[in-house]
């Protein structure tokens, strides 16, 4: 995910006429109880409110133009809606290329479970089956 392939990124878009910018390509596609991060400020923003208000924060790292990111994106945005105990946040892993290798992201999507800033849990993919699963498992252990 380092420079060689944001570099890919933008050119790939470019050549396939995404004049839509980042945000605008994710807010087509999720809930309005998902929070956009493309700034390393609104992710600290978010981890501390998230942190401050005893919730797990769910995070997506995905790009709006992957395939399997696209294709979760409207689960995780409904599941967003029925889990307001838990905070939804998507990451986009080309506008934060360098964060998002610090979490060692090797596939697009990836979704971390962050209680009190420590990752508790992971999931990797975008199965429409077992990502409900494994937010409700989530919501059930913060209601224990």
């Amino acid at each position: 995910m380092g420079h060689c392939w944001s570099k890919f990124l933008r050119i790939f878009k470019c050549l396939y006429g995404d004049s839509k910018d980042e945000e605008e390509l994710y807010s087509e596609l999720t809930g309005k109880n998902v929070h956009i991060i493309t700034t390393i400020q609104s992710w600290e923003e978010k981890l501390t409110e998230a942190t401050r208000d005893g919730k797990i924060l769910v995070a997506n790292f995905s790009t709006p133009w992957s395939g399997p990111c696209r294709s979760i994106a409207p689960t995780y945005g409904e599941l967003a809606d029925k889990y307001p105990s838990l905070m939804f946040l998507t990451v986009d892993v080309d506008t934060l290329a360098e964060f998002s290798t610090s979490w060692e992201i090797s596939a697009t999507p990836t979704f971390f479970f962050i209680k009190e800033g420590r990752q508790v849990d992971k999931f990797v993919g975008a199965d429409k089956v077992q990502l409900p699963k494994k937010i409700a498992a989530v919501a059930k252990a913060t209601r224990v």
